[in-house]
């Protein structure tokens, strides 16, 4: 008080404007910069019949904001690389998503962190690379673009109207499942063993996506009603056709006598399978 009582009014006015703007500078210097924000989950499902065009109409990278936290979505080339490559490890999936992924995809690569994800990186990136693999793939996705090629074709022939969007599904379900596990679920022909694994999955699929925006999904889960009803009964139908092609596989290779059989299974879970028992 005796301070201010003595000292000249204007000595102390700059003095303050001078700490002030140190203050400014500094804390300018520290702020975080965030993406702007483009709405909530709320927009997010009045808009969910048109979300891929709804989500590309907003800004090159922005914010979706929720309850509890906040999304960021981005095309911008530079930050994707940013991202993926360049500081990965600090882009984790953390708890929060692998809650939400688990009773799905399981502890699989797209839902886990750590030791696990690099694991099975590991083993991907390395059967990825190997020629046969690839030339595998090549094959199948050239195979069933022929086929979706022949049903559009067909169509235009006859004059009849189809669902683009339902033939691109399979015909993506139908080469990522022959790459990956080497059998023909052949959904674009109408197969129906095939068909029933592709809607069980589907039906699951969107009924996890709507965990996102569902903050009472836990309490659905544990009372099972709603959606969270729908995920297990059509998880149930999944697990089971996957876990009897596993089952299968493991059988075969345990009982193959050399390696020929491997010659013609050149899908990625034989290949991964012979791996880890040789």
């Amino acid at each position: 008080m005796e301070f201010l009582s003595t000292a000249p009014l204007p000595s102390i006015a700059i003095s303050l404007l001078v700490v002030l703007g140190i203050a400014a500078i500094f804390l300018r210097k520290k702020k975080k910069k965030y993406p702007p924000v483009a709405g909530t989950v709320i927009h997010q499902l009045i808009n969910a019949v048109r979300l891929h065009h709804y989500m590309t109409e907003l800004y090159r990278t922005y914010r979706m904001v929720d309850l509890f936290r906040f999304a960021v979505y981005t095309v911008d080339p530079a930050n994707i690389e940013y991202i993926l490559k360049t500081n990965f490890p600090n882009y984790g999936k953390g708890l929060y998503l692998y809650n939400i992924l688990s009773d799905v995809l399981g502890d699989g690569i797209v839902a886990v962190d750590g030791e696990k994800w690099r694991h099975q990186r590991k083993v991907a990136s390395s059967e990825f690379s190997n020629k046969v693999i690839r030339d595998y793939s090549s094959e199948i996705l050239q195979t069933n673009a022929v086929k979706l090629a022949r049903i559009i074709s067909e169509a235009i022939n006859h004059d009849e109207a189809i669902e683009i969007q339902d033939l691109f599904t399979k015909a993506t379900l139908d080469s990522i499942v022959k790459v990956l596990l080497g059998i023909d679920l052949d959904t674009l022909s109408g197969n129906e063993e095939g068909i029933q694994f592709s809607k069980a999955f589907e039906r699951a699929f969107e009924a996890f996506i709507y965990r996102l925006a569902d903050i009472s999904w836990k309490m659905k889960r544990f009372l099972n009603i709603g959606r969270e009803a729908v995920l297990r009964k059509n998880m149930i139908v999944v697990d089971k056709f996957l876990y009897k092609l596993v089952k299968s596989k493991i059988e075969t290779i345990g009982n193959s006598e050399d390696d020929q059989p491997y010659l013609k299974k050149r899908d990625l879970i034989s290949t991964v399978l012979k791996t880890e028992g040789d």
